[in-house]
């Protein structure tokens, strides 16, 4: 069995893509009042005590985030404590350059606390939109993984591709205070992705979404391995996985689960998802799927669980789902924090103690 590797701290943190919600009259609200949600569902999870608060990029009506950043600054605005940072960006159809600077100046604005999580984007809805093609999916990311990279090493820049002008001694504002902020490599099922993490010295965010978490543990562990060949230190591991907390299991599932179905059916017309059943719905809230749906105890038993299996130091629940009201997700993060932490720490120190 894989255990967390000690030298990290273990981190706690939600996830939210923006997900469209309703009121509670059941009518959908508009985009603009569900980023107003969002920077105070942000504002209440650190009141709440979570560590690390992040918005996916996305492109559609029903995840109207295409500027992640903005919302994480006007969340930093009114917070102190917690990490803010992207889930994920789509660096493949973006410029690292303008990334940088963006998630750079997010950690001035909050004095330090901000990260990023790149990757090539499952939704691919950023393609089109800003004229890429997908026939250079990989080499997309590949590049511009090379030149952030390069980015964060801090100092003047010169670099050469193919997939935007070359820099020559090129100083890229605005410097870090001190040194570069974290950087992730959100993986979801490519071997390839990991050892590309290790390479270029990311941690390494495993994007559980379905399926049995245990199929991951090898990418654990090619991706610690892959660090030792290259001569690097060990590095962070964490798992991003949907899920919704609420007073009971029942209340729990019953509130996600017509809003789950509905947004994965839309989802199978255009990405081949099979449409869930109540059967495999089942299975993916059991201890054995990859959604953490349930009361506090279910959902931190889940959690701690599987950051034991998997060798991880850091869980992010991607909460919400388009329908939930706003007033049902705030409830959800005030249980996460409250409740689910602590148990997942008391549970993760209990597991500690039985190793020594």
């Amino acid at each position: 069995m894989t255990t967390p590797a000690p030298e990290f701290p273990l981190v706690l943190g939600l996830d939210t893509f923006g997900d469209l919600t309703d009121d509670d009259t059941g009518h959908r609200l508009s985009h603009a009042q569900t980023i107003r949600d969002v920077v105070e569902e942000g504002v209440l999870a650190e009141q709440v005590g979570v560590d690390f608060f992040g918005i996916g990029e996305h492109h559609t009506d029903d995840f109207p985030m295409p500027a992640a950043d903005v919302v994480l600054s006007a969340i930093a605005a009114r917070t102190s404590r917690i990490r803010l940072g992207s889930a994920v960006t789509v660096l493949s159809s973006d410029d690292p350059v303008r990334v940088f600077q963006r998630y750079s100046t997010l950690n001035a604005v909050s004095g330090g606390r901000a990260e990023v999580i790149l990757g090539r984007g499952s939704s691919i809805d950023s393609f089109p939109l800003f004229g890429y093609d997908l026939a250079d999916y990989e080499d997309l990311f590949e590049e511009k993984t090379n030149l952030f990279a390069e980015l964060l090493k801090g100092g003047p820049v010169t670099w050469k591709g193919k997939t935007r002008a070359a820099l020559h001694d090129q100083d890229v504002v605005p410097h870090t205070e001190s040194g570069p902020f974290p950087a992730w490599i959100g993986v979801g099922g490519s071997p390839q992705s990991v050892v590309r993490a290790a390479y270029y010295g990311f941690s390494l965010m495993l994007a559980i979404i379905g399926g049995s978490p245990a199929r991951f543990e090898p990418f654990s562990k090619l991706f610690r391995q892959a660090l030792r060949q290259l001569d690097r230190p060990p590095l962070p591991v964490g798992v991003h996985s949907p899920g919704h907390v609420a007073a009971t299991d029942e209340q729990a599932r019953a509130e996600f689960w017509p809003h789950y179905r509905e947004m994965i059916r839309r989802m199978s017309e255009t990405r081949g998802f099979a449409v869930p059943t109540e059967e495999s719905f089942a299975y993916e809230v059991g201890p054995h799927g990859a959604l953490y749906v349930g009361s506090p105890d279910t959902v931190a038993e889940k959690i701690a669980a599987n950051l034991t299996l998997l060798g991880a130091n850091r869980f992010d629940l991607k909460y919400g789902m388009g329908g939930l009201s706003h007033e049902t997700l705030m409830t959800a993060i005030e249980l996460y924090g409250t409740q689910v932490i602590p148990r997942v720490r008391e549970l993760q120190a209990q597991e500690a103690a039985i190793r020594q």
